[in-house]
C-alpha cells in the first residue's frame, strides 16, 4: 500500500503540493508514481523564475523502465528546484514526500488548493489503480 500523507493535496497524475508556512508550496511526486516508475535515474525540473502552471507539464521523471511527465498541481512562479535531484535522483524513490522534493512555488492564488484532491479521495483513486 502506498504512503499518502494527509497533510498534502494530490492531482490525478500522482503529484502533491504542499504549503508551507511562509505562504510557499513544495511539490514532488506521490509514493505510488514512484512504485509505478521504479528505479529514477533523473528528474527534469523547471527552471527557478519560470511560472509552471497547475495542470500543465512542468518536468519528466524517467526511469530504468520508462519517462513520465510531471504535472504542477498549482500555478506559481518557482522559486527553487531540489537540486540535489541532479546527483541523487534515487531520493524521489527513497523519501517522496521529504528529501524527494521537486520544486518550490510562489502561489499565484491559494484558493486553487481547495480544487485538489485530498488525501481520502487520492487513496481511493490509488486504489483503483493499484
Amino acid at each position: 500500500m502506498s504512503e499518502i500523507p494527509a497533510n498534502v493535496k494530490y492531482i490525478e497524475t500522482h503529484q502533491w503540493v504542499r504549503l508551507e508556512g511562509d505562504g510557499t508550496a513544495t511539490v514532488g511526486i506521490t509514493d505510488f508514481a514512484q512504485e509505478q516508475l521504479g528505479d529514477v535515474v533523473y528528474i527534469g525540473l523547471p527552471e527557478v523564475g519560470a511560472t509552471v502552471n497547475g495542470g500543465e507539464e512542468a518536468g519528466v521523471a524517467e526511469s530504468v523502465k520508462s519517462a513520465s511527465d510531471v504535472f504542477s498541481p498549482v500555478t506559481g512562479e518557482v522559486l527553487a528546484i531540489n537540486e540535489s535531484l541532479e546527483d541523487e535522483p534515487e531520493m524521489v524513490n527513497e523519501d517522496p514526500y521529504g528529501e524527494g522534493w521537486l520544486f518550490k512555488v510562489k502561489l499565484a492564488d491559494e484558493g486553487e488548493l481547495d480544487s485538489l484532491m485530498d488525501a481520502d479521495t487520492y487513496a481511493e483513486l490509488v486504489a483503483e489503480q493499484e
